[in-house]
């Protein structure tokens, strides 16, 4: 089953049960935020530790690993 949600104004489907983490490599090429250098950055450790993955969902910052895609839900990378 998947769900769709939107990715930086984009509609993406991905399977019922991911992580936002997982939907941003589904959409793309997965990386979360730019770093104040502007290199871009992605989730590393997989489990929210190390902050690469902080996201706008829904209006709320949050980190896309450790957050479960719903339908509908709205995404933001950070920039």
């Amino acid at each position: 089953m998947h769900i769709t949600l939107t990715i930086d104004g984009q509609a993406v489907a991905v399977p019922a049960g991911c992580s936002v983490a997982a939907a941003l490599a589904i959409a793309g090429d997965g990386t979360a935020r730019r770093s104040v250098s502007g290199a871009l950055r992605a989730p590393v450790c997989g489990m929210g530790i190390c902050q690469e993955c902080r996201v706008w969902v829904d209006g709320v910052r949050q980190l896309a690993c450790q957050t479960t895609c719903r339908a509908g839900m709205r995404v933001e990378v950070t920039q």
